[in-house]
């Protein structure tokens, strides 16, 4: 198995499923984590496929059976709500001679940026740059504690290249309006990383209930938003820190600032231009 959590397991394994073992992913991926611990049975009857549909299926993701895939779930559960604190303790020992920062920063920050990319899904990066940059009404960007961030990050770089970008107010009634207006021509980005937030979730869910197009950025333990995403762009989290690396994300977030403004060309050009002039009338840079 790769340092994927479990869901993102899944969910890249669904592109060499047969039909029937898609059913079987589906089901747990949108009743994640609760439908794996179901007997094999339960889950081969929610699924509507046979026993052995689901046995075949977690031996194609790598496990040796059901047990050992639901003990990998346990392990998974364990790691999604892992705090800084818990993922120092579980840190192995270094072996050898001492590394130095600089040189142990590299090695972890360049392994992790690379994992990420090899495992982050081509259609999904491409759907992701289709829906923001060709979104005719608003693009708007939320995030949690420290994920928000990030969002602030995309959303600096993309309202350069095209109108209606927003950051969801922190404040509570422009924030409920903001969410109201939320319709079919619209996108929601959100970002949401491991101790996941329930405010989150519940954005994702009334998007999804107006219609909203829903982009998610989180981790390879991959946000329960993941069931109701659209698309999903998962970075991996180890740090030469006990915190969670946000260099990954930050990679996936310039490839895909990097790809709406290939794909809005000259009008992305031309609006670049006008703000720069703007700005210099109004003194601001």
């Amino acid at each position: 198995m790769t340092d994927a959590g479990v869901a993102e397991s899944i969910r890249r394994g669904m592109a060499d499923c047969s039909p029937a073992e898609r059913k079987v992913a589906r089901v747990l991926l949108s009743a994640y984590p609760s439908a794996g611990f179901e007997t094999v049975a339960r889950l081969a009857e929610r699924a509507g496929v046979s026993g052995p549909t689901v046995l075949r299926f977690v031996h194609r993701l790598g496990y040796r059976g059901f047990p050992d895939f639901q003990e990998a779930l346990r392990h998974d559960l364990d790691e999604r709500s892992a705090s800084p604190l818990r993922i120092l303790a579980s840190r192995p020992p270094a072996d050898g001679e001492p590394q130095g920062l600089r040189d142990r920063a590299a090695a972890i920050t360049t392994g992790t940026i690379q994992r990420t990319f090899d495992d982050v899904s081509t259609h999904d990066l491409e759907r992701c740059v289709e829906l923001i940059s060709q979104a005719s009404g608003s693009v708007v960007i939320a995030g949690g504690r420290y994920s928000n961030l990030l969002g602030r990050v995309l959303a600096l770089h993309l309202e350069q290249l095209r109108p209606r970008v927003r950051m969801l107010s922190d404040q509570p009634s422009a924030r409920a309006a903001m969410v109201e207006d939320l319709g079919r021509r619209d996108v929601m980005v959100l970002f949401d990383y491991r101790r996941y937030e329930e405010q989150t979730l519940r954005l994702a869910r009334h998007a999804r209930a107006r219609h909203t197009a829903v982009v998610l950025f989180t981790d390879t333990f991959l946000s329960p938003i993941a069931s109701e995403a659209d698309v999903v762009l998962a970075s991996e989290t180890a740090a030469p820190s006990p915190f969670d690396a946000l260099t990954p994300a930050l990679a996936l977030i310039e490839t895909v600032v990097a790809g709406c403004f290939e794909r809005l060309g000259d009008a992305a050009v031309d609006r670049m231009a006008r703000a720069d002039r703007a700005a210099a009338d109004l003194g601001l840079y």
